[in-house]
């Protein structure tokens, strides 16, 4: 039988025949919890019941018994219970879910989840090859998930996901089309997919946002394309057709009137009469699933033959947001355009072209100052030869520098 310890103001202990203390106290609801652990010395037990105390006064407690549900367990529920996921969203967290977090965290309780457990759980896919990227993204997830944990369930007292930097992704910059290129890989595809390189660019589409484009969606007097739905592919389902990707994305955009002539002989040619007929598929006249345009379009060497290997089918949307932002178009009109709700992405075009400007500037700097090194060299005679002044314009630009 066990040995009873001594008895304090809050909550008791008692000293088990391993020689471990038990820890008993009782909850905010009157009803007596156990602490998860032992402990090996009674000051280790003392101070555990100090801090229940202080975080029962401070509202802060937990009761651990509800944090010994599994992360799978609460994670797979987390994705099926949040509102307003779209069916891509939820097949990515769920693969990510099962391919990167489940096989190493997914048997943990909640409640014993620490920092240096998840800064190992990261280490360890970059150490297996996952790319920074996927990690990131991994980790994000398991953020979201316990934030949710910590601040609506109220299962644990602080989210683990504390490491800095780790939800960050260090993506490559992706490539930008000048327009002699764009014009050029829309000639390369050939007659059936002109037009479509062309409204996606200058559109600024999303591959699924222009892929579910209708002939009811398409002003070809003003240039005008309606964005009201997407295509998700759903791995094991097919083609989806739903909204786009936020509220944002229903959407008005003008394409420029120079490619309006290419839209009209395509819808001449390759879209049916209704006005539900789908402006862009394949020679079946089906949509055209994105792993199939590739193919269909001999993109490798496509956008090789132009001199941008390596192109993705997304960088025509990036080069289209980028062209827009050296418009000089306001954040919101690049919001609207682009179909974000969110103005980080509008700042980061913006931030692009204003980093273009002083480049330019700088280069209009350094000519400057490599006239006025030749004028300073020029001898005086030869200055008067030609007729310049002595102080003149080349004399000012070199007192003001």
């Amino acid at each position: 039988m066990a040995n009873k310890g001594g008895h304090r103001r809050f909550g008791n202990m008692r000293r088990l025949p391993s020689g471990r203390y038990q820890v008993r106290y009782p909850g905010p609801d009157g009803l007596p919890r156990t602490a998860p652990e032992t402990f090996a010395r009674k000051g280790e037990a003392e101070r555990y019941l100090s801090i229940v105390e202080a975080q029962l006064a401070r509202h802060e407690w937990v009761d651990p018994d509800r944090a010994k549900i599994r992360l799978q367990d609460y994670a797979e529920r987390w994705i099926s219970h949040r509102p307003n996921l779209r069916p891509r969203t939820v097949a990515l967290y769920t693969w990510l879910l099962g391919r990167y977090v489940t096989p190493y965290l997914g048997g943990v309780p909640l409640g014993r989840l620490d920092t240096p457990m998840v800064r190992e759980w990261r280490a360890t896919l970059l150490g297996n090859g996952v790319s920074a990227t996927m990690t990131a993204k991994a980790y994000r997830l398991l953020r979201a998930v316990l934030m949710t944990a910590v601040n609506e369930d109220e299962l644990i007292r602080k989210n683990p996901c504390r490491i800095p930097g780790a939800d960050q992704e260090k993506a490559s910059e992706r490539p930008v089309l000048n327009m002699a290129q764009v014009f050029a890989l829309a000639d390369q595809v050939g007659e059936r997919y002109r037009a479509l390189i062309l409204v996606a660019t200058f559109g600024c589409l999303r591959w699924g946002e222009v892929a579910a484009l209708q002939r009811q969606d398409i002003n070809a007097s003003t240039g005008v394309n309606r964005v009201r739905q997407a295509f998700t592919e759903l791995r094991g389902v097919g083609m989806v057709l739903g909204p786009p990707k936020s509220r944002a994305g229903r959407r008005a955009v003008s394409v420029p009137a120079a490619i309006l002539p290419v839209l009209r002989a395509h819808l001449g040619r390759c879209v049916g009469e209704g006005p539900d007929a789908l402006v862009f598929t394949g020679p079946n006249g089906a949509a055209i699933r994105r792993g199939n345009f590739n193919k269909l379009t001999k993109w490798s060497a496509a956008v090789a033959a132009i001199g941008a290997a390596g192109l993705h089918f997304h960088d025509l949307r990036h080069t289209g947001n980028t062209l827009a932002a050296r418009t000089g178009a306001s954040t919101k009109e690049l919001m609207a355009r682009m179909g974000h709700d969110s103005a980080q992405a509008a700042l980061i075009y913006q931030h692009a072209t204003a980093e273009a400007d002083r480049a330019i500037a700088e280069a209009v700097n350094d000519a400057v100052k490599a006239e006025q090194r030749r004028g300073k060299k020029a001898p005086k005679r030869e200055r008067k030869r030609r007729g310049d002044p002595d102080d003149g314009a080349a004399g000012m630009l070199a007192k003001v520098s």
